[in-house]
Protein backbone atom coordinates (compact mmCIF):
# COMPACT_ATOMS: atom_id res chain seq x y z
CA UNK A 1 0.00 0.00 0.00
CA UNK A 2 1.38 3.40 -1.15
CA UNK A 3 1.88 6.08 1.07
CA UNK A 4 -0.57 8.38 -0.29
CA UNK A 5 -3.27 5.78 0.22
CA UNK A 6 -1.71 5.25 3.50
CA UNK A 7 -2.72 8.77 4.67
CA UNK A 8 -5.47 8.84 3.25
CA UNK A 9 -6.87 6.34 5.00
CA UNK A 10 -5.84 7.66 8.15
CA UNK A 11 -7.11 11.17 7.60
CA UNK A 12 -10.80 9.51 6.79
CA UNK A 13 -10.73 7.53 10.23
CA UNK A 14 -10.00 10.89 12.27
CA UNK A 15 -12.86 12.62 10.31
CA UNK A 16 -14.88 10.01 11.65
CA UNK A 17 -13.47 9.62 15.30
CA UNK A 18 -13.70 13.63 15.20
CA UNK A 19 -17.03 13.13 14.31
CA UNK A 20 -18.31 10.20 16.62
CA UNK A 21 -16.71 12.21 19.13
CA UNK A 22 -18.11 15.70 18.71
CA UNK A 23 -21.61 13.71 19.22
CA UNK A 24 -20.42 11.77 22.34
CA UNK A 25 -19.45 14.89 23.45
CA UNK A 26 -22.76 17.25 22.88
CA UNK A 27 -24.64 14.38 24.33
CA UNK A 28 -22.94 14.54 28.12
CA UNK A 29 -23.91 16.99 30.41
CA UNK A 30 -25.43 17.49 33.73
CA UNK A 31 -29.37 16.98 31.96
CA UNK A 32 -29.30 13.64 30.33
CA UNK A 33 -30.73 13.78 26.90
CA UNK A 34 -31.03 10.40 25.03
CA UNK A 35 -28.36 9.78 22.09
CA UNK A 36 -31.58 9.06 19.73
CA UNK A 37 -32.95 12.13 20.70
CA UNK A 38 -29.94 14.13 19.87
CA UNK A 39 -29.38 12.74 16.30
CA UNK A 40 -33.33 13.78 15.59
CA UNK A 41 -32.92 16.98 16.84
CA UNK A 42 -29.48 17.81 15.49
CA UNK A 43 -29.78 15.95 11.99
CA UNK A 44 -33.79 15.50 11.22
CA UNK A 45 -34.82 18.53 12.33
CA UNK A 46 -37.74 16.60 14.74
CA UNK A 47 -39.91 18.40 16.82
CA UNK A 48 -38.47 17.45 20.68
CA UNK A 49 -38.65 19.16 24.07
CA UNK A 50 -38.21 22.98 23.83
CA UNK A 51 -35.60 23.00 26.77
CA UNK A 52 -33.14 20.13 25.14
CA UNK A 53 -33.54 21.64 21.59
CA UNK A 54 -32.23 24.94 24.06
CA UNK A 55 -29.42 23.33 25.63
CA UNK A 56 -28.14 21.81 23.22
CA UNK A 57 -28.23 24.27 20.48
CA UNK A 58 -27.06 27.48 22.86
CA UNK A 59 -24.95 25.38 25.36
CA UNK A 60 -23.70 22.22 23.79
CA UNK A 61 -22.55 22.73 20.08
CA UNK A 62 -20.87 26.00 21.03
CA UNK A 63 -19.02 24.17 23.57
CA UNK A 64 -17.93 21.60 21.39
CA UNK A 65 -16.88 23.79 18.86
CA UNK A 66 -14.39 25.99 21.66
CA UNK A 67 -13.18 22.59 22.35
CA UNK A 68 -12.56 21.98 18.83
CA UNK A 69 -11.05 25.40 18.20
CA UNK A 70 -8.97 25.04 21.21
CA UNK A 71 -7.58 21.28 20.39
CA UNK A 72 -6.79 22.72 16.91
CA UNK A 73 -4.97 26.29 17.83
CA UNK A 74 -2.94 24.72 20.54
CA UNK A 75 -1.71 22.09 18.40
CA UNK A 76 -0.83 23.62 15.63
CA UNK A 77 0.83 26.13 17.63
CA UNK A 78 2.58 23.89 19.45
CA UNK A 79 3.94 22.26 16.48
CA UNK A 80 5.12 25.41 14.89
CA UNK A 81 7.00 26.16 17.81
CA UNK A 82 8.67 23.20 17.84
CA UNK A 83 9.62 23.51 14.06
CA UNK A 84 10.85 27.13 14.69
CA UNK A 85 12.95 26.07 17.58
CA UNK A 86 14.15 22.59 16.56
CA UNK A 87 13.10 21.64 20.26
CA UNK A 88 10.62 19.23 20.91
CA UNK A 89 9.89 20.61 24.31
CA UNK A 90 8.79 24.32 22.84
CA UNK A 91 5.21 24.30 23.07
CA UNK A 92 2.72 27.52 22.22
CA UNK A 93 3.04 29.08 25.53
CA UNK A 94 7.03 29.62 25.32
CA UNK A 95 6.87 33.21 23.95
CA UNK A 96 4.82 34.45 27.25
CA UNK A 97 1.87 34.95 25.51
CA UNK A 98 -0.07 33.36 27.82
CA UNK A 99 1.77 34.99 30.84
CA UNK A 100 0.97 38.39 29.43
CA UNK A 101 -2.83 37.10 28.92
CA UNK A 102 -3.10 36.02 32.22
CA UNK A 103 -1.65 39.34 33.65
CA UNK A 104 -3.86 41.06 31.69
CA UNK A 105 -6.84 39.12 33.37
CA UNK A 106 -4.98 39.40 37.05
CA UNK A 107 -4.82 43.09 36.61
CA UNK A 108 -8.33 43.66 35.79
CA UNK A 109 -9.73 41.13 38.82
CA UNK A 110 -7.71 43.06 41.19
CA UNK A 111 -8.57 46.40 39.54
CA UNK A 112 -11.77 45.60 40.05
CA UNK A 113 -11.94 46.52 44.00
CA UNK A 114 -11.81 49.99 42.90
CA UNK A 115 -14.92 50.41 41.42
CA UNK A 116 -18.42 49.39 42.65
CA UNK A 117 -22.22 49.09 41.19
CA UNK A 118 -22.47 48.84 37.45
CA UNK A 119 -18.82 49.44 36.78
CA UNK A 120 -17.59 46.84 38.35
CA UNK A 121 -19.82 44.32 37.17
CA UNK A 122 -19.06 45.46 33.80
CA UNK A 123 -15.23 45.16 34.19
CA UNK A 124 -15.66 41.76 34.86
CA UNK A 125 -18.11 40.22 32.35
CA UNK A 126 -16.66 37.90 29.47
CA UNK A 127 -16.07 40.46 27.28
CA UNK A 128 -13.91 42.72 29.77
CA UNK A 129 -12.04 39.66 30.68
CA UNK A 130 -11.44 38.72 27.44
CA UNK A 131 -10.44 42.44 26.64
CA UNK A 132 -7.65 42.48 28.91
CA UNK A 133 -6.46 39.13 28.72
CA UNK A 134 -6.02 40.12 24.94
CA UNK A 135 -4.33 43.35 25.67
CA UNK A 136 -1.92 41.27 28.07
CA UNK A 137 -1.09 38.76 25.45
CA UNK A 138 -0.38 41.61 22.54
CA UNK A 139 1.94 43.03 24.71
CA UNK A 140 3.73 40.96 25.58
CA UNK A 141 3.78 40.06 22.02
CA UNK A 142 5.09 43.22 20.79
CA UNK A 143 7.76 43.48 23.32
CA UNK A 144 8.88 40.47 22.25
CA UNK A 145 8.93 41.28 18.60
CA UNK A 146 10.30 44.48 19.31
CA UNK A 147 13.65 42.85 21.44
CA UNK A 148 13.97 40.56 18.49
CA UNK A 149 14.38 42.99 15.72
CA UNK A 150 18.02 43.20 17.31
CA UNK A 151 18.70 39.02 17.53
CA UNK A 152 19.16 37.25 14.38
CA UNK A 153 19.71 33.93 16.96
CA UNK A 154 16.63 31.79 17.16
CA UNK A 155 16.73 30.07 20.19
CA UNK A 156 17.47 33.65 22.00
CA UNK A 157 14.18 34.53 20.60
CA UNK A 158 13.52 31.50 23.17
CA UNK A 159 15.03 32.80 25.56
CA UNK A 160 13.76 36.31 25.68
CA UNK A 161 10.25 34.80 25.78
CA UNK A 162 10.32 32.88 28.48
CA UNK A 163 11.87 36.15 30.20
CA UNK A 164 8.93 38.21 29.36
CA UNK A 165 7.02 34.81 30.97
CA UNK A 166 8.73 34.99 34.25
CA UNK A 167 8.79 39.23 34.67
CA UNK A 168 4.32 38.95 33.82
CA UNK A 169 4.51 35.80 36.30
CA UNK A 170 6.29 37.91 38.66
CA UNK A 171 3.39 40.78 38.58
CA UNK A 172 0.81 38.12 38.71
CA UNK A 173 2.63 37.07 42.32
CA UNK A 174 2.76 40.12 43.41
CA UNK A 175 -0.84 41.58 42.51
CA UNK A 176 -1.79 38.09 43.83
CA UNK A 177 -0.25 39.04 47.55
CA UNK A 178 -2.07 42.01 47.56
CA UNK A 179 -5.77 41.07 46.44
CA UNK A 180 -8.86 39.34 48.80
CA UNK A 181 -9.38 36.33 49.29
CA UNK A 182 -12.32 36.22 46.64
CA UNK A 183 -10.61 38.49 44.00
CA UNK A 184 -7.68 35.80 43.97
CA UNK A 185 -10.15 32.82 44.12
CA UNK A 186 -11.71 34.31 40.93
CA UNK A 187 -8.26 34.56 39.27
CA UNK A 188 -7.74 31.10 39.86
CA UNK A 189 -11.02 29.52 38.55
CA UNK A 190 -10.55 31.75 35.30
CA UNK A 191 -6.61 29.87 35.18
CA UNK A 192 -8.33 26.45 35.52
CA UNK A 193 -9.34 26.89 31.91
CA UNK A 194 -12.96 26.71 30.15
CA UNK A 195 -14.60 25.75 27.58
CA UNK A 196 -18.35 26.33 27.86
CA UNK A 197 -19.11 30.17 28.63
CA UNK A 198 -19.01 31.33 25.09
CA UNK A 199 -21.83 32.88 23.23
CA UNK A 200 -22.72 32.83 19.74
CA UNK A 201 -21.27 35.86 19.20
CA UNK A 202 -17.92 35.21 20.99
CA UNK A 203 -17.74 31.99 19.33
CA UNK A 204 -18.01 33.95 15.78
CA UNK A 205 -14.74 36.29 16.90
CA UNK A 206 -12.96 33.35 18.42
CA UNK A 207 -13.37 31.41 14.92
CA UNK A 208 -12.84 34.49 12.75
CA UNK A 209 -9.38 34.57 14.57
CA UNK A 210 -8.52 31.02 14.11
CA UNK A 211 -9.68 31.25 10.58
CA UNK A 212 -7.18 34.36 9.44
CA UNK A 213 -4.15 32.41 11.55
CA UNK A 214 -4.76 29.46 9.74
CA UNK A 215 -4.56 31.69 6.52
CA UNK A 216 -1.28 33.52 7.38
CA UNK A 217 -0.10 29.01 7.67
CA UNK A 218 -0.34 28.82 3.87
CA UNK A 219 2.27 30.56 2.95
CA UNK A 220 5.15 29.39 5.02
CA UNK A 221 4.12 25.78 4.43
CA UNK A 222 7.19 24.57 2.04
CA UNK A 223 9.33 26.84 4.31
CA UNK A 224 8.49 25.04 7.75
CA UNK A 225 9.87 21.65 6.02
CA UNK A 226 12.84 23.70 4.84
CA UNK A 227 13.16 24.62 8.83
CA UNK A 228 13.70 20.90 9.75
CA UNK A 229 17.44 20.92 8.70
CA UNK A 230 18.53 23.95 10.26
CA UNK A 231 18.89 28.28 9.26
CA UNK A 232 21.71 27.59 7.30
CA UNK A 233 20.12 24.99 5.21
CA UNK A 234 16.98 26.81 4.71
CA UNK A 235 18.37 29.79 3.81
CA UNK A 236 20.72 27.93 0.54
CA UNK A 237 17.38 27.06 -0.39
CA UNK A 238 15.91 30.76 -0.74
CA UNK A 239 13.93 30.73 2.71
CA UNK A 240 13.51 34.34 3.76
CA UNK A 241 14.14 33.22 7.47
CA UNK A 242 13.11 36.69 9.14
CA UNK A 243 9.71 36.52 6.96
CA UNK A 244 9.29 32.87 8.08
CA UNK A 245 9.88 33.64 11.66
CA UNK A 246 8.06 36.75 11.88
CA UNK A 247 4.90 34.69 10.76
CA UNK A 248 5.35 31.86 12.93
CA UNK A 249 5.44 34.34 16.17
CA UNK A 250 2.53 36.12 14.81
CA UNK A 251 0.77 33.25 13.90
CA UNK A 252 1.54 31.46 16.98
CA UNK A 253 0.69 34.61 19.42
CA UNK A 254 -2.79 35.08 17.85
CA UNK A 255 -3.99 31.47 18.06
CA UNK A 256 -2.73 31.44 21.60
CA UNK A 257 -3.81 34.70 22.72
CA UNK A 258 -7.34 34.23 21.81
CA UNK A 259 -7.43 30.61 22.95
CA UNK A 260 -6.17 32.14 26.57
CA UNK A 261 -8.65 34.77 26.24
CA UNK A 262 -11.64 33.08 25.52
CA UNK A 263 -10.95 29.96 27.47
CA UNK A 264 -8.14 30.81 29.65
CA UNK A 265 -4.49 29.01 29.52
CA UNK A 266 -4.92 25.44 28.92
CA UNK A 267 -1.73 23.12 29.49
CA UNK A 268 -0.39 20.27 27.73
CA UNK A 269 -1.93 20.23 24.78
CA UNK A 270 0.11 22.41 22.45
CA UNK A 271 3.35 20.35 23.82
CA UNK A 272 1.69 16.70 23.26
CA UNK A 273 -0.48 16.31 20.35
CA UNK A 274 2.40 17.37 17.77
CA UNK A 275 4.27 14.11 18.83
CA UNK A 276 1.38 12.13 18.79
CA UNK A 277 0.61 13.35 15.29
CA UNK A 278 4.09 11.88 14.50
CA UNK A 279 4.16 8.82 16.06
CA UNK A 280 0.69 7.88 14.01
CA UNK A 281 2.16 9.56 10.70
CA UNK A 282 5.89 8.90 10.78
CA UNK A 283 6.41 12.13 9.05
CA UNK A 284 7.69 15.19 9.17
CA UNK A 285 5.93 17.21 6.77
CA UNK A 286 4.21 19.96 7.47
CA UNK A 287 1.76 19.49 4.46
CA UNK A 288 0.32 16.31 6.39
CA UNK A 289 0.98 17.23 10.01
CA UNK A 290 -0.46 20.59 9.89
CA UNK A 291 -3.89 19.36 9.24
CA UNK A 292 -3.64 16.49 10.90
CA UNK A 293 -2.32 18.17 14.35
CA UNK A 294 -5.57 20.11 14.24
CA UNK A 295 -7.69 17.23 13.78
CA UNK A 296 -6.28 15.28 16.90
CA UNK A 297 -5.89 18.02 18.76
CA UNK A 298 -9.51 18.99 18.43
CA UNK A 299 -10.42 14.91 19.30
CA UNK A 300 -8.26 15.45 22.21
CA UNK A 301 -10.06 18.54 23.63
CA UNK A 302 -13.59 16.79 23.04
CA UNK A 303 -12.11 13.77 24.87
CA UNK A 304 -10.78 15.45 27.78
CA UNK A 305 -13.86 17.32 27.77
CA UNK A 306 -16.00 14.64 28.11
CA UNK A 307 -14.05 13.47 30.85
CA UNK A 308 -14.26 16.38 32.59
CA UNK A 309 -17.99 16.30 32.15
CA UNK A 310 -18.44 13.75 34.86
CA UNK A 311 -21.44 12.23 33.23
CA UNK A 312 -24.50 12.72 35.17
CA UNK A 313 -23.14 14.93 37.78
CA UNK A 314 -23.52 18.34 38.04
CA UNK A 315 -19.73 18.98 38.84
CA UNK A 316 -17.21 19.77 35.98
CA UNK A 317 -13.56 19.19 36.54
CA UNK A 318 -11.17 22.08 35.85
CA UNK A 319 -9.97 21.37 31.66
CA UNK A 320 -6.50 22.28 32.83
CA UNK A 321 -6.18 19.07 34.90
CA UNK A 322 -8.30 16.73 33.14
CA UNK A 323 -5.83 17.80 29.65
CA UNK A 324 -2.84 17.00 32.00
CA UNK A 325 -3.52 13.72 34.18
CA UNK A 326 -5.30 11.64 31.11
CA UNK A 327 -3.14 13.02 28.31
CA UNK A 328 0.33 13.12 29.83
CA UNK A 329 0.33 9.11 30.82
CA UNK A 330 -0.74 8.31 27.13
CA UNK A 331 1.82 10.23 25.42
CA UNK A 332 4.79 9.00 27.87
CA UNK A 333 3.12 5.39 27.11
CA UNK A 334 3.40 5.96 23.08
CA UNK A 335 7.21 7.47 23.49
CA UNK A 336 8.52 4.19 25.48
CA UNK A 337 6.41 2.04 23.54
CA UNK A 338 8.22 3.91 19.67
CA UNK A 339 11.63 3.71 21.74
CA UNK A 340 11.32 -0.05 22.89
CA UNK A 341 10.22 -0.85 18.98
CA UNK A 342 13.59 0.98 17.31
CA UNK A 343 15.21 -0.87 19.61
Amino acid sequence: MDFNKTYKLTFIALGVSLLFVALLNISLGSIHIPFKELVYILFRNVESKESWQYIIYNFRIPKAITAMLVGSGLGVSGLLMQTLFRNPLAGPFVLGISSGASLGVACLILGSAFFGGVLGDFMLSTWSITIASSIGAFLVLSSVLIAIKKIRNTMSILIVGLMFGSISAAIINVLSYFSSAEQLQQFIFWSFGSLGNLSWNELTVFFMIILLSTILLLFIIKPLNSLLLGESYAISLGVNIKKTRYIVLITTSLMTGVITAFSGPIAFVGLAIPHLTKLIFNTSDHRILLPAVAINGAILMLVCDAIAQLPTSEHVLPINAVTSLFGAPIVIWLLVRKQKNSL
